[in-house]
């Protein structure tokens, strides 16, 4: 997985902008404190995520954010693609498969059970990304959210 590096509270500096660029592109603009405050703990180590880093650690070219829950129904511990961005200027260029082909393998490799994500019925784009990767649509799910704050 040379073109992930785990981030860790070094890169904050590097996230900001390219978080901000997510959240800025999905319609849900967040201040720079309030997505300092989400991913702090992630890098600092918590056990509950992680935030990968793609392309080369001093000028990476986007990011992937992980959750860790624990499922029954899948046998064990799951990982949540929670974000998934890559600058506009490379994209389509294949880094995104290279990236699902590199991690899920090694998440499997750790003793997940499952990888999971939530996206926008418009973005065929992402869909074929992750369909070409193995990914399959539930059907007869609905998912439900209640935001806290």
């Amino acid at each position: 997985m040379s073109m992930l590096h785990i981030a860790g509270p070094e890169d904050l500096e590097r996230l900001l902008p390219m978080v901000g660029g997510f959240q800025d592109h999905i319609g849900q603009p967040r201040t720079a404190e309030a997505l300092e405050q989400a991913l702090v703990p992630l890098l600092a180590g918590t056990p509950l995520g992680v935030v990968y880093l793609i392309g080369p650690r001093r000028a990476p070219v986007g990011y992937i954010a992980l959750s860790f829950g624990w499922s029954i129904g899948f046998g064990g511990l799951e990982a949540r693609i929670s974000q998934f961005w890559v600058r506009a200027a490379v994209r389509g260029r294949g880094m995104g498969g290279d990236v699902l082909l590199a991690l899920v393998p090694a998440l499997a490799k750790h003793g997940l059970a499952a990888v999971s994500l939530e996206l926008p019925g418009s973005d065929a784009r992402a869909q074929k990304l992750y369909l070409r990767s193995g990914f399959r649509a539930e059907t007869g799910t609905l998912t439900m959210r209640r935001m806290l704050v």
